[in-house]
């Protein structure tokens, strides 16, 4: 248990000084003279960048974390209508803040949750923070892990990690350097179906693996082509040109936000990097899958400088590495899916509708849903036939409570950044493909697209002027 300099309990410390300081949300981790990773015994003081539906989402989720709490949020909105999307509801800023000091008021009355506009005055005026939780648009994840890394606050940034692979080698060489405990936000890696498929694999219940198909129905968030023509005017309470962050201007339009930026080159990655960073982890982890040697999209809608296409067919090729055969990989999205396999019996759906993976082996194939759910062989006969993997490894006891622990010292979290950057940088090469328009081949190593020159520029895309990655 950490201690005062007058060689009191922190425990005791703020006892005596609560009836005191009630106005005070917490102490200041830095009066107490905490550590980097946070004392077993002590709550991890958290901030929500990004208010939207997924940081609404988080902040629930870290509700019934019982040492979490959340002090500190950031967005450039006010508030936003969710209704007639996935998340519904209303979110931003003003309404998780209130529903934050809502749920934190049935212990503590006089509880306050500090809110910013910018959440980089908020890393200035916090100084008491443990962690950052990152859930803005995928534009600005690297600029908001990177600046709170080295600032020593721990790190969980939601799926994809990075907008480009560039920024993915640089938020792990970021993460490895300051040593704090990072989790990216594919939660499917923490569902005990995701160790399943390690250990069926690996116990060679299916023999060498050679293909996998992924695939979600997800995307369509964007109609036509080019950028919007008309231009309403930015809504009250939105601080658009903040919310641009490192992107060129342009003005604004509800085609972009709250919600829709997803299907936008600008600020997102399509369903690609949106859904196969979840429903192809399985396979990724299990396959110990590096750098592949050619990529290619052998179906897109078109290929647009604004616009993600919405059906998407793209394939990764892999060599020999780690003991297993050559793979190929495939993805498919927004209605595409993969051939019926002949194994699966009439009447049964493949994967779980909408999402799901096939991992196609010498000796049988393994089928999933989505986010890592349910591996089983198939047919189901051979599955009962099978049973069950020793057990190799160890469980997560859910994706927010990994990170936490990790926080507190623990081991690293499942999906730390070193993890969570290779799988983003796999998947992101998909839409380097898309974009490129051609089969692209691939020095990982180099991170150099060496057939076509004119790619490397959707591997490291230019920031507007006062924004470098490597001096923030």
């Amino acid at each position: 248990m950490s201690r005062t300099n007058s060689g009191i309990t922190r425990r005791q410390f703020v006892g005596r000084v609560a009836p005191a300081a009630a106005a005070f949300t917490i102490v200041p981790r830095h009066v107490l003279g905490g550590a980097k990773f946070v004392a077993p015994s002590e709550k991890v003081y958290i901030a929500i960048v990004g208010c939207g539906g997924q940081g609404r989402t988080n902040a629930r989720g870290l509700f019934g974390e019982e040492d979490a709490q959340i002090v500190a949020i950031a967005d450039p909105m006010d508030q936003a209508d969710y209704e007639q999307w996935y998340y519904k509801g209303i979110a931003g800023r003003l309404p998780v803040k209130a529903e934050i000091e809502k749920h934190y008021a049935r212990e503590n009355p006089q509880f306050q949750c500090k809110d910013y506009v910018d959440f980089r005055v908020l890393l200035d005026n916090e100084k008491n923070l443990d962690a950052v939780l990152c859930a803005t648009p995928d534009h600005w994840h690297a600029f908001v892990s990177v600046m709170a890394m080295r600032r020593g606050k721990h790190v969980y940034c939601e799926k994809p990690l990075t907008h480009n692979v560039y920024e993915a080698r640089t938020v792990a060489k970021v993460a490895k350097e300051t040593g704090v405990a990072t989790q990216m936000g594919n939660q499917g890696r923490s569902d005990e179906g995701n160790q399943l498929t390690c250990e069926m694999i690996w116990d060679g219940a299916i023999g060498a693996v050679r293909e996998v198909h992924a695939w979600s129905a997800a995307g369509g968030w964007t109609s036509g082509r080019g950028r919007p023509k008309d231009t309403p005017p930015v809504p009250q309470g939105f601080d658009w040109q903040l919310w641009l962050g490192p992107k060129a201007d342009r003005p604004y339009h509800s085609a972009y936000a709250p919600y829709n930026w997803r299907g936008w080159w600008a600020f997102g990655t399509g369903c690609v990097g949106d859904m196969s960073v979840h429903n192809l982890d399985p396979a990724f982890a299990a396959l110990k899958l590096g750098h592949p040697l050619s990529v290619e999209a052998v179906k897109t809608d078109f290929v647009d400088d604004e616009v993600i296409a919405g059906n998407n067919h793209v394939v990764w090729e892999f060599g020999p590495a780690e003991g297993r055969g050559p793979v190929t990989v495939h993805w498919y999205d927004g209605g595409l899916e993969p051939p019926r396999p002949a194994e699966l019996e009439a009447g049964r759906r493949m994967g779980e509708g909408s999402n799901g993976v096939l991992i196609v082996g010498s000796k049988g194939t393994i089928m999933g849903g989505g986010w890592s759910k349910s591996p089983r062989i198939i047919p189901e006969s051979k599955m009962q036939a099978y049973g069950r993997p020793p057990r190799t490894l160890p469980r997560s006891r859910g994706h927010h409570r990994n990170w936490l622990d990790a926080c507190k010292g623990g081991p690293q979290a499942v999906s730390d950044f070193s993890y969570g950057a290779r799988l983003t940088e796999f998947v992101l090469l998909g839409d380097v493909a898309i974009r490129a328009g051609k089969k692209i081949l691939w020095d990982g190593p180099n991170m150099k697209v060496t057939n076509a020159p004119e790619a490397q520029r959707f591997v490291q895309e230019p920031y507007r002027p006062g924004f470098d990655l490597e001096k923030v």
